[in-house]
């Protein structure tokens, strides 16, 4: 039996549905204008799936976070979703209120339109059971206007927030298409993938890496883990490589004796399936150079993977059937150390293997050298995924699990 709901599981004709999306985007400082509309995209086959199924679509999203200069209204998304759509969505400057109320009731099969920022609510973001959710006003003013509640927004999935997980426990419920293909990619390399599979850990947190390692290695999910980036460099120094005051000083917040002493166990269990860089690149005189680890401290520092430690990576993915990247191997940032992470990248997308990324910086990079579209699976999440593979549960997905019998 499925876990959830899906959107298979449901008649829309003439039905009103409540669709949490998430469609958080990267704005232009100076003009407020969407940078980038790629979450936007994302939701697209969702919506149009419900719109052609002749439902009555009332989506509910957020923008930035009150306080911060992108929390903006969401009439600009509403034009983008309707560019993509090629129908107009409107946009409804009002959540909870009459004219939420009046619009919502007013909708005809067919046609969407997109609420006020969620996050305008002040009690949105509080940290509250789905029970104590249930009873906000915006549940309790929206769910009886509706017929179904379908959240979408999987790149939020691991918060507990009104919007949320307040919704399930009152109406019939299901993840959408995005939320679907999220947790079916990252279930199929994290629960059952086939083997041999590699992971590739950059990032900065080093407790959290540790975590992960131990997980996937102690459960036989990945046959080896490959550390670059921040991780790399922790580790290393976990091993008892001195990389130099530069380096060391970026890491002092993620490195003291508790996870050090956890790295150290993790080398004595798991040693031989763990790689890691043998030469680094760091920046002389405005240049790239190459050095081996044995060479090590330098008073400058470390920028990316060397070219030895790239090329003996790119065999080992080359042989793999599954392979999971999160992280970037370098300081993506400057284009001469963006080397490590664009030919782990391009071996990854030139193997038979099942492929997914995931994380902003990431995604990001992925889109910057061309080859998004040439993953398996490009995730549209960070905090959700890191959650996720840290082997913890998600509260939105939960939420929706326990309604698994409400069907309609």
């Amino acid at each position: 039996m499925k876990e959830f709901n899906t959107l298979d599981d449901f008649q829309f004709e003439n039905r009103t549905v409540l669709l949490r999306v998430d469609i958080n985007c990267p704005l232009i400082k100076e003009t407020l204008e969407i940078e980038d509309d790629n979450r936007i995209r994302q939701i697209i086959p969702t919506v149009r799936e419900l719109l052609d199924k002749g439902a009555k679509v009332v989506m509910i999203a957020h923008q930035g976070r009150p306080g911060d200069w992108d929390f903006v209204r969401l009439d600009r998304h509403a034009v983008v979703l309707s560019r993509y759509l090629g129908k107009q969505v409107k946009y409804v400057d009002d959540i909870v209120g009459p004219t939420a109320e009046a619009e919502i009731k007013g909708l005809t099969p067919g046609n969407a339109i997109l609420l006020k920022n969620v996050r305008d609510l002040p009690y949105e973001q509080e940290k509250k059971s789905p029970e104590d959710h249930a009873k906000c006003e915006l549940v309790t003013a929206l769910a009886p206007l509706a017929d179904y509640y379908i959240n979408d927004a999987f790149a939020t999935a691991h918060r507990s927030q009104c919007s949320l997980v307040g919704f399930p426990e009152v109406l019939p419920s299901a993840v959408g298409r995005l939320m679907e293909k999220e947790l079916t990619a990252l279930q199929s390399v994290f629960d059952d993938p086939q083997h041999p599979c590699v992971f590739i850990l950059g990032g900065a947190k080093f407790g959290d890496s540790i975590k992960v390692i131990d997980r996937v290695l102690s459960k036989g999910t990945a046959d080896w883990v490959i550390l670059v980036g921040l991780s790399a460099n922790a580790f290393l120094t976990a091993r008892g490589v001195d990389l130099g005051a530069p380096s060391t000083k970026i890491l002092q917040n993620e490195l003291n004796p508790e996870t050090l002493e956890a790295a150290k166990e993790l080398f004595k269990a798991h040693g031989p399936r763990i790689l890691l860089p043998f030469d680094v690149a760091v920046e002389i005189s405005g240049q790239r150079r190459d050095m081996m680890v044995g060479d090590l401290p330098i008073d400058v520092p470390i920028f990316d993977i060397g070219r030895f430690s790239t090329d003996k990576f790119a065999k080992v993915l080359s042989q793999a059937k599954t392979i999971f990247m999160s992280g970037p191997a370098g300081l993506i940032e400057k284009e001469q150390f963006c080397l490590g992470t664009k030919e782990l990248m391009t071996a990854m997308v030139h193997s038979k293997a099942f492929t997914l990324i995931g994380g902003g910086h990431t995604v990001g990079a992925a889109e910057r050298f061309g080859l998004a579209e040439k993953f398996s699976y490009v995730s549209t999440a960070g905090g959700a995924l890191e959650t996720f593979i840290l082997g913890k549960p998600l509260p939105a997905v939960e939420a929706l699990k326990k309604c698994r019998c409400a069907k309609a």
